[in-house]
């Protein structure tokens, strides 16, 4: 995987930076976001319209996707003293995801998955992609947007969302791999209502993934969810259960809830969980290592009287593969109802500082600790 780049920490070492912290320069302080004492959040990158899924290439180039506009950027420099923000592709379809393997920029689209070779080597002329495949699962704009990511066992992992609010389609609702050309894609889970990121626990190797839960059953109702996948061939539940407990008034049916996988933790109702991650960085105090950061990109259908859930970045702390606990780690893009900005993406970043990706205000935050 590209999350986490040890090759890159390791030239800043040999550059004479003892202290990996002190090679990134100070950003402009992002004084409207609060994170627990000893850190500090600040602004990156800046005009990165609708950013949205992050990869960190070895030389430094942060590769930023979006969902709307057609673009995927290219940030040279992202960690050093002068980002320069680079228009890499363009006149894509809801280019979202986007991985980085053996020096390829791979990218989701709407409907299908194309690569471009030795991406960091061009910057500012991408050559033309490559089509890796033509054909990914496609029905209505409804969660058609893609996610991807490079699992340790070196394949392609793209969720296909449902799409509907709720509803049987096959072929949908399922997390897919494939080699990194294409061939031999398979379904590893299913009975997923929406997934727009997942992760791999860096000890266990076992796939871990959010998942937002469906609309109309009420302010509180259902959760979303993080769940832990184990094993291949797991079936989450949707659309005939919820959290893992709740059963579908229409399509409960189906099946039964015992029978599903229920989550490792009930997120909050409507909270939108994007990004998952396990934070195994060394800047942040021993208690975050191995832990879960899930972004939480916000409500939009909760009334107005029970008020927007979600805006923040969450921590859940785990014994072993349970849940212990569920609490905010960032907070402040929500303001009484005013919403300051909605989190999408995380990225550890060498030196073990906390990469947010923020598609309503377009820029990339950086969240470090100093004790």
């Amino acid at each position: 995987m590209t999350r986490s780049l040890p090759l890159l920490m390791a030239m800043l070492m040999v550059a004479g930076c003892t202290n990996v912290a002190s090679a990134v320069p100070p950003g402009k302080p992002a004084g409207f976001l609060r994170v627990p004492a000893g850190f500090r959040a600040e602004i990156l990158v800046e005009d990165v319209p609708n950013a949205r899924s992050m990869a960190l290439g070895e030389r430094g180039t942060l590769f930023v996707g979006t969902r709307s506009g057609g673009v995927v950027y290219a940030v040279r420099n992202a960690l050093g003293a002068s980002p320069t923000v680079f228009r890499f592709a363009e006149g894509l379809t809801m280019p979202n995801g986007v991985a980085l393997y053996q020096g390829a920029l791979y990218v989701a689209e709407q409907k299908r998955l194309i690569r471009y070779p030795n991406a960091e080597a061009n910057v500012e002329h991408a050559p033309p992609p490559e089509v890796v495949d033509p054909a990914l699962p496609f029905k209505g704009v409804l969660h058609s947007w893609k996610y991807l990511a490079v699992g340790p066992d070196n394949k392609l992992y793209v969720p296909i969302g449902s799409p509907c609010n709720v509803c049987v389609e096959p072929g949908f609702g399922v997390i897919l791999r494939m080699n990194p050309d294409g061939t031999g894609r398979e379904v590893v889970a299913s009975g997923i209502r929406n997934s727009v990121g997942l992760t791999w626990d860096p000890r266990s190797k076992d796939l871990w993934f959010t998942d937002n839960g469906r609309d109309m059953l009420g302010d509180d109702v259902p959760p979303c969810e993080l769940n832990h996948a184990p094993t291949t061939g797991l079936d989450f539940g949707f659309p005939y259960c919820h959290g893992g407990t709740i059963a579908d008034p229409q399509f409960g049916g189906l099946g039964r809830c015992s029978d599903a996988v229920g989550p490792v933790q009930k997120l909050g109702p409507h909270v939108a969980p994007l990004a998952v991650t396990f934070y195994m960085g060394r800047m942040f105090p021993a208690e975050y290592r191995g832990q879960v950061l899930i972004a939480e990109h916000g409500s939009w259908n909760r009334s107005k009287a029970a008020g927007k859930t979600g805006y923040r970045v969450s921590l859940v702390r785990l014994k072993g593969d349970t849940a212990v606990s569920y609490e905010p780690f960032i907070e402040g893009w929500l303001e009484g109802d005013e919403v300051l900005g909605r989190p999408v993406d995380l990225l550890v970043a060498p030196d073990g500082s906390l990469l947010v990706s923020d598609d309503q205000r377009g820029v990339i935050y950086r969240i470090s600790y100093k004790g």
